[in-house]
């Protein structure tokens, strides 16, 4: 794991004047980590991730991406910012009458003239790369089918895949899982780890499954009201800690119980499940669902 890649000091986001929805986050993102924040509805988790980006611009506080001033970027120079921080979504962002090929390709546009990202106009070694990197998300077959025609886990896969094109080095995911089944959350999950253990490429996730932020983080951000409360490794996260980061909708913590357990007697807490020694080098088994210190942080 590399230095320091993000860093937000005194975060803070109000709209229109009201509560804030991010209160005073301080936090360090490294090269190659997978960091999970997780917290009920509400707590603050989109918000942060769009700080990030400068989707939304943040009410008070710096944000230090790479070395560059995210919160005083403009134009030309957000846009070269923009390029190094992909964005994975919770409803996909695909266009469904695209082929998923063409969609992965999306993912170059931040590098193209507006006029070229208008006609289409890629090079062939963009094209083999965005082939190639279907292919590492098990997907290769897909690669000329509509995504309209694939399920939510491939299209999430899509999704990873464009967003891995853009040759980022921090990848944002806004809920990646909350609409799939318990086997595409596995594979999606997988392929983000996979991400960062063999590209090197920074994870921001935001999860509601504290079971995969469990077994798959190197750390957890916990946000409750705003404020991070929590920031440790996965297995300094008790029932305490959950309770305050939950509150009365401690039930929100889905499968914490049972995934704790298995964290603390892992030998190591944050891996991915074993992929085959075969895809090794490429990526995640391929898997087709079928077309249709105490991390406690101070109040």
């Amino acid at each position: 794991m590399g230095g320091v890649l993000l860093e937000l000091r005194g975060l803070s986001k109000s709209y229109d004047g009201r509560a804030r929805a991010l209160d005073d986050v301080s936090l360090e993102v490294r090269r190659g980590e997978f960091v999970s924040v997780i917290g009920s509805s509400g707590a603050g988790k989109s918000t942060l991730l769009r700080c990030v980006n400068r989707l939304v611009d943040p009410t008070e506080g710096s944000v230090a991406f790479d070395g560059d001033d995210m919160v005083r970027a403009r134009g030309r120079a957000l846009r070269a910012c923009r390029r190094r921080i992909a964005m994975v979504f919770q409803h996909y962002n695909l266009v469904h009458r695209a082929t998923a090929i063409e969609n992965v390709l999306q993912g170059r546009l931040g590098y193209k003239s507006t006029i070229a990202g208008m006609l289409g106009l890629f090079s062939e070694e963009e094209k083999r790369r965005a082939f190639e990197i279907l292919d590492q998300v098990g997907l290769a077959d897909f690669a000329y089918t509509r995504t309209d025609q694939l399920s939510g886990g491939q299209k999430q896969r899509v999704g990873i895949a464009r967003a891995l094109v853009q040759d980022p080095l921090l990848m944002l995911a806004d809920e990646p899982i909350a609409s799939l089944d318990p086997k595409s959350s596995r594979t999606v999950m997988e392929h983000l780890r996979w991400a960062a253990d063999e590209l090197g490429v920074a994870c921001l996730v935001n999860l509601h499954q504290v079971d995969f932020a469990l077994e798959f983080s190197d750390r957890i951000v916990g946000l409750a009201g705003g404020r991070l409360v929590f920031d440790g490794a996965p297995d300094e996260l008790d029932e305490a800690m959950i309770a305050r980061i939950y509150g009365a909708n401690a039930e929100d913590a889905e499968g914490f119980g049972v995934a704790a357990g298995a964290v603390r007697s892992a030998e190591r807490p944050g891996a991915p499940s074993a992929a085959p020694a075969s895809v090794a080098a490429a990526g995640p088994a391929a898997t087709s669902d079928g077309p249709t210190a105490s991390g406690v942080v101070a109040a």
